[in-house]
């Protein structure tokens, strides 16, 4: 029992960096980063990312590590874990899909533009992490609600 309320806690803390810093980039940081000048706002969301980023990685071996030891511990694998773990784990391996790509593609190439002040090349490349996000902010907060209602839900 401890352990599995040990692996509950690192899932749930692994989410709320997760999708909670998805959310302060998005809904709070983004609009006010607007008062910044061009340059400055990129400089501004490289620091941001380069220290969240991290904390993704870190949050998505927690997920991970947790979500599958409690799989086949308390629900004795794929077979005798209820639809709403299917559904967070589908939902879940999107994200960590859509981060992944996001990760190796539009941020390395972002953060090599900003340090190479190739301001038109950084725009570009923070145009579609914003996008990325735009689609993992939503699925993350539908995991969570799934996840903290599905045992209650039949």
């Amino acid at each position: 029992m401890l352990e599995t309320t040990l692996a509950l806690t690192f899932h749930i803390l692994g989410a709320v960096v997760w999708v909670g810093g998805m959310f302060a980039a998005y809904v709070c940081l983004r609009p006010a980063a607007r008062v910044l000048e061009g340059p400055q706002r990129l400089k501004l969301w490289r620091g941001f990312f380069a220290k969240f980023f991290p904390w993704v990685w870190v949050s998505l071996v927690l997920l991970l590590g947790s979500g599958y030891w409690m799989l086949l511990t308390a629900f004795g694998g794929f077979k005798g874990a209820p639809l709403y773990i299917h559904l967070m784990q589908g939902i879940g391996w999107l994200m960590v899909a859509l981060f992944v790509w996001m990760f190796h593609g539009p941020w390395l190439k972002f953060k090599r533009a900003v340090d190479a002040q190739d301001w038109p090349a950084a725009g570009e490349q923070i145009e579609l992490i914003r996008q990325i996000i735009m689609v993992n902010l939503p699925l993350g907060l539908i995991v969570v609600v799934i996840g903290g209602t599905g045992r209650f839900s039949g």
